[in-house]
């Protein structure tokens, strides 16, 4: 169940302005956030004269208040500076401004809001406190355009808060042969991104010290009967499968990890005699993104979506041309898609690339399908060690209905100017693996990895 987003409000008023307003725009805000399913945090009009911030004295007042709560507050939405810079909760903030009404412009109704909201953004610059801004420069709480400015910020607020001090959990060593997932833990760690790692050898122990009767295990093989069709997949196979899940859920949680990026290729075929790939793909079902060949990079890429979204995210190649559209392209992974990106008929089979050198009886677990049409996010992020900083790109585009005959997860994308796209990629040397979901959530994604993280971004628009 996702978390309920709180919000900190910041009713700001000047004494020479009609106080009503203040009293009006108060309640106005709180029902917007309420109708949202956010949860208000605001002064009460006994703390302070229309529960809003007049004096330095009320800017305290709310500061004491938002700290009591800085636990629970993801986000702000401010139209005082002074309350923020005392409170330093360090959350991302949305500037907001109430319109005038053209009819009701004498001194009983103006109001200070477009006016206003300049001079907040000129204190915050100058308070070095980053800030986010509404599409409109006023908009009404109660407006379908504060509505999705609304749903945006909290998109930017989870990733924010789900991205700080979050723990990753690296099992294996990177492939030979990937080169590519090569990342600096250094750089993370500065962003407040630990990752813990696990030998595949000591995943092996645990799994051949697991009698078939654990309750864990049991647990985790049901599970896999009932995610996805099983197909011709011996039982023997998925009892392995079922013991790998086992470990790595415990291991997670006792070492209190978010998400994880796991090694395949392939020491788990050769020393195991499965893929990880059902395995992965019900941890990115359930909003637990994990990645092929530990490309913990390709991981938080996942995990900064599903953020975005609430829903899962999956890792993809970008693989093939289509034809001779320029604006599209296969995206394929062997593959551990979440079953969320797939058409009707997906089914658990052998990896048919890996089979070809460790052969089929080891290869069983993988997820055979199509993946369905729809509107789609991307993001891909990378460690830059010459730069010393974290940089990324994110975009949307469409998965199609074109017709594809292959193996594995595969889907045909389509992106305006994907050329560019493509250049872009291969001009800064990033990796071959992107991170896809379906929503349209590149905005946010970018506002928070950009404005409130520090990172480098390019937004393919």
């Amino acid at each position: 169940m996702a978390k309920q987003m709180t919000m900190g409000i910041l009713v700001g008023n000047r004494g020479f302005f009609p106080s009503h307003l203040a009293t009006s725009g108060r309640l106005e805000m709180i029902a917007a956030l309420e109708a949202a399913g956010i949860k208000p945090i605001v002064l009460s009009p006994e703390a302070t004269a229309h529960g809003a911030v007049e004096t330095y004295e009320d800017a305290k007042k709310c500061a004491a208040l938002f700290q009591q709560h800085a636990k629970e507050i993801d986000g702000l939405i401010i139209t005082l500076p002074d309350a923020l810079r005392l409170a330093n909760l360090q959350v991302p903030v949305l500037i907001q401004a109430t319109p005038d009404h053209a009819g009701k412009m004498t001194i009983a109704f103006r109001r200070d809001s477009f006016c206003g909201k300049m001079s907040i953004c000129n204190n915050l610059k100058q308070y070095g406190i980053p800030y986010s801004l509404t599409r409109l420069h006023t908009e009404a709480p109660d407006s379908p355009e504060f509505k999705a400015d609304l749903a945006w910020f909290s998109a930017v607020c989870r990733i924010v808060r789900g991205l700080k001090n979050v723990r990753f959990g690296a099992i294996g060593a990177r492939p030979t042969a990937f080169n590519t997932v090569r990342y600096s833990e250094k750089l993370l760690e500065r962003s407040g991104i630990t990752v813990e790692t696990l030998d595949l050898s000591e995943v092996m122990g645990r799994i051949e010290r697991t009698p078939d009767n654990d309750d864990a295990t049991q647990a985790k093989f049901q599970a896999i009967k009932q995610y996805i069709p099983i197909g011709d997949t011996p039982d023997a196979a998925l009892m392995k499968m079922a013991k790998l899940g086992a470990v790595i859920d415990n291991w997670m949680k006792s070492s209190e990890l978010t998400v994880s990026a796991v090694q395949c290729w392939t020491s788990i075929e050769e020393y195991l005699g499965i893929v990880p790939c059902t395995v992965m793909s019900m941890m990115s079902e359930n909003l637990i993104p994990s990645a092929c060949e530990v490309d913990i990079l390709g991981t938080l890429s996942m995990y900064a979506l599903t953020l975005a979204s609430e829903t899962p995210s999956a890792l993809l190649d970008w693989n093939n041309n289509y034809g001779d559209n320029p604006d599209k392209a296969v995206c394929f992974h062997c593959s551990n898609l979440p079953k969320h990106f797939f058409n009707e008929g997906v089914k658990m089979d052998f990896q048919q690339i890996i089979a070809g050198t460790v052969g089929k009886e080891n290869t069983h677990g993988t997820l055979d399908g199509t993946v369905k049409a729809g509107a789609m996010s991307f993001a891909r992020f990378s460690t830059d060690d010459f730069g010393g900083q974290i940089t990324g790109y994110v975009g949307e585009g469409a998965f199609t209905n074109d017709p594809l005959h292959t193996f594995g997860g595969a889907g045909v994308v389509e992106i305006p100017k994907m050329q560019e796209l493509l250049r872009y990629i291969c001009e800064n040397g990033f990796e071959h693996h992107v991170a896809a979901n379906f929503s349209l959530t590149a905005a946010p994604v970018h506002e928070a990895a950009s404005k409130y993280l520090g990172w480098k971004m390019h937004w393919h628009k």
